[in-house]
């Protein structure tokens, strides 16, 4: 549901426009998609070891 609450927000719904379709969310899970979200999206730097073969 994380996707749905942040679709929402990303075309400009506010917090209020959201709980008032899902009733059963808090703003405090609106603020925990987003803390998700969040740490979804930091970069990560992944070292990756590239061999080259000889010809």
């Amino acid at each position: 549901m994380v996707w749905l609450v942040l679709e929402y927000l990303a075309n400009g719904d506010s917090i209020d426009a959201v709980l008032a379709d899902y009733p059963s969310l808090t703003r405090e899970d609106i603020f925990a998609c987003l803390a998700y979200a969040s740490k979804a999206a930091k970069e990560r730097v992944v070292p990756v070891e590239i061999r080259f073969r000889e010809v």
